[in-house]
C-alpha cells in the first residue's frame, strides 16, 4: 500500500497508525476514515501460495480527475430535498429495492406537502421499474400524476417529465398506443413552452421525448417514423449542451432501428457511439451497459459473426445477475439468449 504524503497533507481522508494500540502490534494496522478511496495499481499471486493474491493500492486525493468525475456523477444521480431522500435514491442505485421502499413508505407517512408526496410516489415507482414490475409502477406514477395535476396548471412544464415517465413504463409493458398518448401530452406542453419562449427551440428535454416516440414507432415496425423522431432528437442533442447519456440512448435507439431494418453497418456505427459514452460515464456493472451488450450480441448474430457474441452475452448476464432481481424481464431475456448460444 502506497500513501503519498503530498496527497494526504491536503486530504480530507485522514488515517492513523494504530499498531501501538492494537492487541497484535505485529500486524501494523492502519485506520482509515470510511470514505477513503484507493486506486488498484496491480494484483499479483503471492510466490508462496498461489491461492493468495497481493493487491497493491495507492491512496487518491481530491484532485484525482477520475474520482472527481465519478463523485460529481453520483451527486447528480442521488439529488434530493433531504438526506433521507438522497439515501433512498442511493439505495435504488445500488439495487437495495426493499430497503428503499421501506424508507419511502416511512417518508410518505410524514410527507408535509403535495410536492413531497409527488416525489415519493415517483421514487416508489422507480423501485418497481427497476424490478421490472411495470404494472405496479404505473399505479404509483398515476397517483403522482393526480397530485401533480391538482397543484399545477394544465400546461406546466413539470408535467412533461411525469408524462414521459408514464409513457416509458407503458412502452416497456408493450402498451404502445398508451405510451404514444403520454408522449404526445409531454410533447404538446413542451411545444407550448417553446412557443411562449419559456423553453428554447432546441431544449434537451424535447430530444428525450422525440427519441422515446421514435423507439415506440420502432417497436410497432414503423421504421420511417422511428428514424424521423430519432434524427429530431439527435439534431438537438448534438447541437446543445445535454447529458451525454441521453445522447447515448438515442444512439442506441438508432442502432436498434437500423438493425431491425437489416442495415447492419449503420447499426454498428450507432451502437459503438452509444457504447463508448456509456463505458466512459457508467460503472462497469451498470444495467444500461448490459442492455447495449445484449443489443450488440443480436447484431453480430444477424451478421453471422459468431465469435463476438459470447463476450457480450457473458457481460450482459453477469451484470444482470449482480444488479437486477432474478425475475426482471431483462435478466430473463439475457439468460434465454445465453441458453440459445
Amino acid at each position: 500500500m502506497t500513501i503519498d504524503p503530498s496527497k494526504t497533507s491536503t486530504s480530507i481522508t485522514p488515517f492513523a497508525m494504530i499498531d501501538k494500540h492494537s492487541a497484535l502490534p505485529q500486524e501494523q494496522e492502519i485506520l482509515f476514515t470510511m470514505h477513503s478511496v484507493f486506486r488498484i495499481v496491480e494484483i499479483t499471486p503471492t510466490p508462496s501460495n498461489s491461492r493468495l493474491w497481493e493487491v497493491q493500492l495507492t491512496i487518491t486525493d481530491e484532485s484525482d480527475p477520475q474520482l472527481s468525475t465519478l463523485t460529481n456523477r453520483i451527486k447528480e444521480e442521488v439529488q434530493g430535498p433531504t438526506g433521507w431522500h438522497r439515501m433512498g435514491k442511493l439505495m435504488l442505485k445500488v439495487g437495495h429495492f426493499d430497503q428503499a421502499e421501506q424508507l419511502y413508505d416511512e417518508l410518505l407517512k410524514g410527507a408535509s406537502d403535495d410536492r413531497e408526496r409527488v416525489h415519493i410516489y415517483h421514487q416508489l415507482a422507480c423501485a418497481r421499474i427497476d424490478r421490472g414490475e411495470y404494472r405496479e409502477a404505473t399505479e404509483f406514477l398515476e397517483n403522482s400524476l393526480k397530485v401533480h395535476e391538482q397543484i399545477l396548471s394544465p400546461n406546466d412544464p413539470e408535467l412533461t417529465t411525469m408524462y414521459n415517465n408514464i409513457g416509458q413504463v407503458y412502452s416497456s409493458m408493450g402498451e404502445y398506443s398508451k405510451a404514444l398518448e403520454y408522449y404526445e401530452k409531454s410533447l404538446k406542453i413542451r411545444e407550448i413552452s417553446v412557443s411562449e419562449k419559456a423553453l428554447p427551440e432546441k431544449h434537451p428535454n424535447l430530444a428525450i421525448t422525440h427519441s422515446n416516440k421514435g423507439d415506440v414507432h420502432r417497436l410497432i415496425g414503423d421504421y420511417e417514423k422511428a428514424l424521423a423522431f430519432h434524427q429530431k432528437a439527435l439534431n438537438i442533442q448534438e447541437n446543445v449542451k445535454c447529458n451525454p447519456l441521453e445522447c447515448a440512448t438515442t444512439y442506441m435507439n438508432l442502432g436498434e432501428t437500423y438493425r431491425e431494418m437489416t442495415d447492419y453497418t449503420t447499426a454498428l456505427t450507432y451502437y459503438q457511439k452509444g457504447l463508448k459514452i456509456r463505458e466512459e460515464k457508467l460503472a462497469k456493472t451498470h444495467p444500461d451497459l448490459a442492455v447495449i451488450y445484449h443489443n450488440m450480441l443480436k447484431l453480430y448474430f444477424s451478421t453471422e459473426k459468431y465469435s463476438m457474441p459470447m463476450k457480450y452475452i457473458q457481460q450482459a448476464v453477469e451484470i444482470g445477475q449482480e444488479k437486477l432481481p432474478t425475475t426482471h424481464p431483462h435478466l430473463v431475456e439475457y439468460r434465454e439468449t445465453y441458453e440459445k448460444i
